[in-house]
C-alpha cells in the first residue's frame, strides 16, 4: 500500500464553535435579592473596569461558576458550571443591551447536564452588544447569588453564505449519493454543509452535516423516490438558502455499486465479482479472496488488484457499461476483454473509463470482469468510488456482455 498523502479537505465534521471569547465584567458575589441585583445593574452601567465584590459569604446559594458566552447562528449561547455545593437551586439569566442602565430577567434555567448549565438567547438584534450574568436562586430562602462577573457578547449582522450549486444524485442499490460544487467553500468563513430531505407533505428533515462536497444516504428503500437539498453554513452559524431540489429513486442493480477508500473504511473497501445473486460482492479490503480494493491519496483514487489478480494497464473510455437496444447511437462499451497488457500494479481511476480485470482459476485460465467508474468523490465519512460492473462466469471466455439472466450479472 502506498504512503498516504491526504491532500484533500478533512472528511470529519469540523469544529464549528470558533467564537471570540466574550468580555467579562465582575458583579457582586454575595447573596442578593432580585431588587438588589437590578440596582446593581444600574451601578455596572457606568463602570468600564471589573468590580469585585469579594468571596461568597454563604448567605445565599452557591454562585454559578465559569460563566461563558458566545454568538452563533443568530443567538447567544451561555454556559456555566455548577458549584460543588449546589443543592438543586435554579438559575436566573439576566441581560441588558449596551446603553441600557438596568439588567432584565430573561430566563430561568431549572435543569443542567453533567455539571454544566446552558441557555440560548434568540431575542437579540444585530450590530448590538449584550451583557449577561447568571444568579443562582433558592426558592427556600428567596435569596440569589450572582456570578462573579458578567459576560459581554457582540451580535453581528447575519449575512447568509452562498448556497451550494450543481447538486447531483446517483441512484444506488439501497443508497443515494449526493454531490455538489465547492463554490461556497471559496468564502473565508466557510464551515460545513447541511443536507436535508424534503417530504411529499412539505416537511423538511435534517439528515446530517459534512465538510465535504458529498453525502451518502444509506437510510433509503429501493423503489421509493427521495428529494434532497443542501445548504452551506459559515463559522458564525449563518446558513444559506437551499440549493436546487433534486430527486432520486434507488433501485437494485449491478449499476451503482460503491466502495469506500481503504484508508477511511477498510471493512467496506474490497470487492469480489460474485458468482451468485446471493453473494455480497463487498468485503474487507484485507480479505485474501478480494479481486480488488479501493485506495485514495493526494494523487487521486486507485484500484489495487487482489492477490493473483491483474488489471489491464490501459483504461478504456466508455459511455456505458453495456449498450442495449435503447442506447444512444454513439454508445461505447467494452465487449471483449483485451488479450494482453495486464499487470498487478495499482491503477488510477477516473469517471467515464472502464477497467478490465482478470482473475486466475487455478488451472491456467482467467476469469474476466470489468468495472466502469461513474463517480469518485467524498461522502460524509470518507472517500468513495461508485461504479458499474459485469463478470463473465466462464473461465477463459473474454466476452464481457453475456445474455440477460446469466447468474452473477445482477444481485439483490
Amino acid at each position: 500500500m502506498r504512503d498516504l498523502k491526504k491532500g484533500w479537505k478533512a472528511h470529519g465534521r469540523g469544529l464549528r464553535s470558533s467564537h471570540v471569547q466574550a468580555g467579562r465584567r465582575r458583579v457582586r458575589a454575595a447573596g442578593q435579592t432580585l431588587g438588589a441585583l437590578l440596582l446593581l445593574g444600574i451601578f455596572l452601567a457606568g463602570c468600564d473596569d471589573a468590580v469585585t465584590g469579594g468571596p461568597w459569604t454563604g448567605e445565599g446559594p452557591p454562585p454559578p461558576r465559569a460563566l461563558e458566552a458566545s454568538y452563533f447562528g443568530g443567538g447567544v449561547d451561555l454556559s456555566w458550571e455548577l458549584d460543588a455545593r449546589w443543592q438543586n437551586e435554579t438559575f436566573r439569566v439576566y441581560s441588558r443591551r449596551s446603553g441600557q442602565a438596568s439588567y432584565v430577567l430573561v430566563a430561568e434555567v431549572t435543569s443542567c447536564t453533567q455539571g454544566v448549565c446552558r441557555y440560548r438567547d434568540l431575542n437579540v438584534q444585530p450590530n448590538r452588544t449584550y451583557e449577561y450574568y447568571v444568579a443562582s436562586f433558592s426558592a427556600r430562602t428567596g435569596l440569589e447569588t450572582a456570578s462573579e462577573y458578567a459576560v459581554e457578547v457582540f451580535v453581528p449582522q447575519a449575512i447568509a453564505p452562498q448556497a451550494p450549486g450543481g447538486l447531483r444524485t446517483a441512484a444506488l442499490d439501497g443508497a443515494a449519493y449526493l454531490s455538489w460544487d465547492d463554490r461556497a467553500r471559496a468564502a473565508e468563513d466557510f464551515s460545513f454543509y447541511r443536507v436535508y430531505l424534503k417530504g411529499g407533505d412539505g416537511s423538511v428533515l435534517l439528515l446530517g452535516e459534512t465538510d465535504s462536497e458529498g453525502f451518502l444516504d444509506l437510510l433509503v428503500e429501493n423503489g421509493s423516490t427521495y428529494a434532497y437539498f443542501v445548504t452551506s453554513v459559515d463559522s458564525q452559524g449563518h446558513e444559506s438558502q437551499g440549493s436546487a431540489l433534486v430527486e432520486v429513486t434507488p433501485r437494485p442493480d449491478f449499476h451503482g455499486e460503491f466502495l469506500y477508500a481503504f484508508e477511511d473504511r477498510p471493512s467496506l473497501s474490497g470487492f469480489r465479482f460474485p458468482d451468485s445473486e446471493d453473494t455480497n460482492p463487498v468485503l474487507p479490503g484485507t480479505a485474501n479472496d478480494r479481486d480488488f480494493r479501493i485506495e485514495a491519496d493526494a494523487g487521486g483514487w486507485w484500484l489495487v488488484p487482489g492477490p493473483g489478480v491483474e488489471v489491464h494497464r490501459s483504461p478504456i473510455a466508455t459511455s456505458a457499461l453495456r449498450c442495449g437496444p435503447a442506447a444512444d447511437a454513439g454508445c461505447t462499451e467494452v465487449t471483449i476483454a483485451p488479450s494482453s497488457n495486464y499487470g498487478s500494479g495499482d491503477i488510477g481511476l477516473a469517471p467515464g473509463f472502464s477497467y478490465v480485470l482478470r482473475m486466475p482459476d487455478g488451472a491456467g485460465n482467467w476469469y474476466h470482469g470489468v468495472v466502469r467508474i461513474t463517480h469518485t468523490g467524498f461522502a460524509q465519512d470518507g472517500a468513495i468510488v461508485i461504479f458499474d460492473w459485469a463478470f463473465q462466469l466462464q473461465a477463459g471466455n473474454p466476452a464481457l456482455t453475456p445474455a440477460e439472466g446469466v447468474p452473477g450479472l445482477r444481485r439483490n
